[in-house]
């Protein structure tokens, strides 16, 4: 999923960009408006990142171009303005959420993954996918479900699980899932790709330890095995 950064301190800037690039979105990044809408038109972005206060065009003037062309991408607003105005001003412009400043990178997540899975509640039901015997992963929702139980996974854990749905009951290699997970121009360590697995096991397996979905292959990578 591709997100639009609007932020013209360049140190928030790129600790939004660097946060968000580690959870495996593809994101652009613009100083002022004027390039945001640029951007915008170009890129297509599933959700944009506003600062208000900014040179050219402010946030408010962004937020309402973007709705004026019949956009209901998600915006979220990032402002150190903080009186109760700024919030409905913002919101009355069509925004889906204001985070005041400074934020942790973990509110930001979670609050951009919150707009993005309510985007997607909006939209035309998205497809699914199933592993295992109960794991039913939703890829444009970033979420799966586990035996009743809803799951937050990241773009990288989905399309780790894509790959791996993709080609089952092979083993694929440890190189092939940094280059299509993280991208050919990417060189991630492959203990990197280790981690991301860990971490998903405890997610999605019932018991990490012995799990069922994602299986290690010695000296290759990973497979899922399709039960029978």
């Amino acid at each position: 999923m591709k997100i639009l950064i609007a932020e013209d301190d360049p140190v928030t800037r790129e600790s939004i960009e660097t946060s968000l690039k580690r959870e495996g979105f593809e994101v652009m990044a613009a100083e002022n408006g004027e390039i945001a809408l640029t951007l915008f038109a170009q890129q297509k972005p599933d959700l944009v990142c506003l600062d208000i206060m900014m040179p050219e065009r402010d946030g408010y003037s962004v937020c309402r171009e973007i709705r004026a062309q019949g956009s209901d991408v998600p915006i979220v607003f990032l402002s150190a303005k903080n009186e109760e105005i700024d919030v409905v001003v913002g919101l009355e412009l069509g925004a889906d959420d204001f985070i005041r400043k400074p934020f942790g990178k973990r509110e930001l997540i979670a609050r951009i993954r919150v707009a993005l899975r309510r985007a997607q509640s909006k939209a035309p039901t998205s497809s699914s996918f199933r592993m295992g015997r109960e794991l039913e992963v939703f890829p444009k929702e970033l979420r799966a479900m586990n035996a009743g139980e809803e799951i937050d996974l990241t773009p990288r854990e989905v399309a780790i699980l894509r790959v791996l749905h993709h080609r089952p009951n092979e083993a694929v290699s440890r190189d092939d899932l940094l280059d299509e997970c993280w991208g050919l121009d990417y060189f991630p360590e492959s203990r990197t790709l280790d981690q991301h697995v860990s971490k998903l096991r405890h997610k999605i397996e019932a018991d990490p330890e012995c799990p069922a979905i994602i299986e290690t292959v010695r000296g290759v990578g990973y497979r899922h095995r399709r039960p029978s």
